[in-house]
């Protein structure tokens, strides 16, 4: 059985899980980063905890704490019974089963909930949406992309693709996507070509499957 969604869903991953997913270091931490899709992730609210503020940005972020905890309550179900039926997708090295990798997502989720409302108010959860982010050009050092661009290939097309990973390179030094294989693990069909429009507008890729 396949993973099935019919649009994005709000899914925060843990701020151990941000170091792995993008190859972090103490040096990348320090630098001026903007999480783009970051979606109910605890890794805005982590980074402030250690002193050094990120700013994330996403759609859900112009609904309330409470709203927020809502949408999460009412899609933990779905993505959790989908996650059941397809275990074998999943690399089980540094979460051992499904329930392990649930009581992670929601302990990340919680973090992200309490910390929500300040982090609003202080200007590190902004409420936009890609091919269109509020920032200037080269605002920001680092720019990162989690389950969003090339994971769901099935909802969204090459155009906005090619036009969200420009945008992400107009306000960022660097960029890094993550994943880049669709939310059944498999190829997606826009990396090639997405890379190669890029790579004629002078944009040095790399990708690591």
């Amino acid at each position: 059985m396949d993973f099935h969604y019919e649009d994005i869903v709000p899914w925060g991953r843990s701020f151990d899980e941000y170091l792995g997913m993008f190859n972090l270091s103490e040096d990348d931490l320090a630098r001026d980063i903007v999480d783009v899709g970051g979606g109910p992730a605890s890794f805005n609210a982590l980074m402030h905890q250690r002193g050094t503020p990120i700013v994330s940005v996403d759609p859900i972020y112009r609904y309330s704490e409470s709203e927020l905890r809502q949408r999460i309550q009412d899609t933990y179900d779905d993505v959790i019974a989908q996650a059941h039926q397809n275990r074998d997708k999943f690399v089980w090295t540094h979460i051992s089963s499904v329930d392990e990798l649930a009581e992670i997502r929601m302990q990340a989720m919680e973090a992200f909930c309490r910390d929500f409302e300040n982090g609003k108010q202080h200007g590190r959860y902004i409420d936009a949406s890609l091919p269109n982010l509020p920032f200037p050009d080269g605002r920001f050092d680092l720019v990162l992309s989690a389950h969003l661009l090339f994971f769901y290939s099935a909802n969204r097309d090459l155009a906005f693709h090619l036009n969200a990973i420009r945008e992400l390179l107009r306000i960022g030094t660097e960029v890094r996507i993550f994943p880049i294989v669709d939310v059944n693990s498999n190829p997606s069909p826009f990396l090639s070509p997405a890379i190669d429009a890029l790579e004629k507008d002078g944009i040095a890729c790399s990708a690591l499957l």
